[in-house]
Order: C-alpha cells, then sequence, then structure tokens
C-alpha cells in the first residue's frame, strides 16, 4: 500500500539495519524491544543473564526474528485500521453511496460492491490493477466502483497524480474509462504528455477531454472523493471496501475470498 505521506528510505550496510530502515521501522524497533525482553527474561527466570552484547548478537544472527514479528505486528495494525474504517462506513453509510460521477461497473443492484480508493502512481495500485480487471470479468454480478483518489501528489492539483485522475475521469465521460484505466496503470512514466498520448491512443476526444479535465466539476468531484477518504480514515492506497467493509490485504486472494464470503452473506 501506499501511505500519504511516503518518507525515503536510506540504505545501510547490513540486512538488520536494511530491515530497520524500511517503511516498517516502526514495527521493526517494536519487535526488537520486544525480542530483546523477551530474551533478558529467559534468561533472568532461567537462572543466567545475557548483556546487551549477547542480544544484539543474537538479534543480529537471527534477524528472521524480526521480520515474522515486524509481519505480525503490521498485520494487526492492518486490521486495525481497517475496522476502523469499516466502523466510519458503518455509522456514516453517505461516504460510500452511489455516486454517478464515480466510474462502475456491473449491475446497480448488484448484492456486492466493491469500492477501490487508488492513485494511478501507486505502486499497489498498479500492481493489483490487471487482477482487479481480471476479477471484474469472472465476477460479473459484482459492482466494482472506481474512487480516483491522488495521494501522491496531494497539496498540487498540477501533479500527474491528479491529471491522470482528471483524464481517465475525462475518459468515463465518453466511455472509454476501462482501457484508459488498464493503459495508465500500465504505463511507468505518467506524465501530462504521456497521458494525453495514452488518452489518443484509445480513441478519446481531446477536446471534449480538455474541456472537462479543466472543469470545476472535475475538481469538484475529486474534491469529494478526498473528503470521503479522510472522513472514512483511509491511510493508504489502495484501498479496498467490500460491502461497506475495508480490507487488511490487497492481496487478490483475500480480495477474492471476501467477494465470497459477501455473496454468500447476501443470499
Amino acid at each position: 500500500m501506499t501511505d500519504q505521506t511516503p518518507e525515503p528510505r536510506a540504505e545501510a550496510p547490513s540486512a538488520l539495519f536494511r530491515f530497520l530502515g524500511s517503511p516498517r521501522a516502526g514495527a521493526a524497533a517494536l519487535a526488537v524491544s520486544v525480542v530483546a525482553l523477551g530474551l533478558s527474561a529467559f534468561a533472568v527466570f532461567g537462572g543466567g543473564a545475557l548483556s546487551d552484547a549477547a542480544i544484539r548478537s543474537y538479534l543480529l544472527n537471527h534477524p528472521e526474528m524480526l521480520q515474522e514479528m515486524s509481519n505480525a505486528l503490521q498485520a494487526q495494525q492492518n486490521t486495525a485500521v481497517a475496522d476502523s474504517i469499516s466502523q466510519r462506513a458503518a455509522q456514516s453509510p453517505a461516504l460510500l453511496a452511489a455516486d454517478s460521477r464515480d466510474a462502475a461497473f456491473g449491475p446497480v443492484n448488484a448484492k456486492v460492491t466493491v469500492v477501490e480508493f487508488f492513485d494511478f502512481r501507486c505502486p499497489g495500485c498498479k500492481a493489483t490493477a490487471p487482477e482487479i480487471l481480471r476479477m471484474m470479468q469472472a465476477n460479473p454480478d459484482v459492482r466494482f466502483v472506481f474512487k480516483d483518489w491522488p495521494i501522491l501528489d496531494r497539496g498540487d492539483p498540477s501533479g500527474p497524480s491528479h491529471y491522470a485522475a482528471r483524464a481517465a475521469q475525462a475518459a468515463h465521460d465518453q466511455g472509454k474509462y476501462l482501457p484508459v484505466f488498464r493503459a495508465l496503470m500500465a504505463e511507468g512514466d505518467l506524465t501530462q504528455e504521456s497521458i494525453d498520448a495514452i488518452l489518443v491512443a484509445n480513441g478519446v476526444d481531446m477536446a471534449a477531454a480538455r474541456t472537462a479535465i479543466a472543469s470545476p466539476d472535475m475538481t469538484r468531484h475529486l474534491v469529494d472523493t478526498d473528503t470521503a477518504a479522510m472522513a472514512l480514515g483511509l491511510q493508504a492506497t489502495p484501498t479496498f471496501l467490500i460491502n461497506g467493509k475495508a480490507m487488511s490485504s490487497i492481496q487478490p486472494t483475500a480480495l477474492e475470498a471476501a467477494i465470497r464470503e459477501a455473496r454468500s452473506a447476501a443470499r
């Protein structure tokens, strides 16, 4: 997932310190503390004592313990965030109410609705996009709603994430959202030039698109999406909600399982 405020990561010489310098540094630091405390307690109750140097040496020689603990902590954090989002969605259904401005595919009265908040430059969004398109084909009874949320250049409405979101919505106005979505997600270097080229390649009327891209209505749509995302407490892209329940994972297998579960619950 891509956080709203991604931080740069510096390289370090050892595997352990590379791990601690990753975006999971908070969870990893906590894991180090927990492991160290556990080793100390074990030594004390076992009648011995481990020096700080011995504990450090053990951790450096067993970094896989930190990875495992960090993964578990990260999973707990993701679940807590998803639960919080789900609670907010349940308390304020209007935040996920049908919006005719959003690109949506599948039956309007579908028993299962998948909502995705995403940014076209988000690595996780790009990685999951082909699977989402495949799921759409495999689940014609499910409604898929795309919420363009350009957070990677938040505060800069002229940035490439914003321009891509506007371009996709302009394509949606002309019934060409999905092919443009697919191409934008596949493009590694999104610039105004590359985005315009994608629109042209997919048969979008550029005169009409430019008018739509610059329109106050388009701006209002993106602002409304951002407002809803903030009210829901979203922290990263992509974020998926299935029948109003936020997912703690972006793995396709987890999404497919949740769709099956929601379908069964709706029967």
